[in-house]
């Protein structure tokens, strides 16, 4: 199953993400992704999406983590209620 979810780039104290595609099985720190979908840096709280390719993974039977889904839904992607 393929999953929309973060990978943790840049350095120490200074956290910054990637919204990565992948295979649910695989790990995050392995460093294989299907697709760079966008980035989250998390200090500045500044979100860059590629909508588009979101909008096709999503339609295409992609599952989104929670922290994903909340920024989808931050930035009306996608509908719902935030998850804790």
């Amino acid at each position: 199953m393929l999953t929309i979810r973060l990978q943790r780039v840049g350095r120490k104290h200074d956290p910054s993400f990637r919204l990565v595609v992948t295979e649910s099985a695989r790990a995050t720190q392995s460093g294989s992704f299907i697709e760079v979908l966008g980035s989250y840096d998390a200090r500045k709280d500044s979100v860059t999406l590629k909508k588009e390719r979101i909008s096709h993974w999503i339609k295409n039977g992609a599952q989104t983590s929670a922290t994903v889904r909340n920024i989808l839904i931050g930035e009306k992607l996608i509908e719902g209620k935030k998850v804790n």
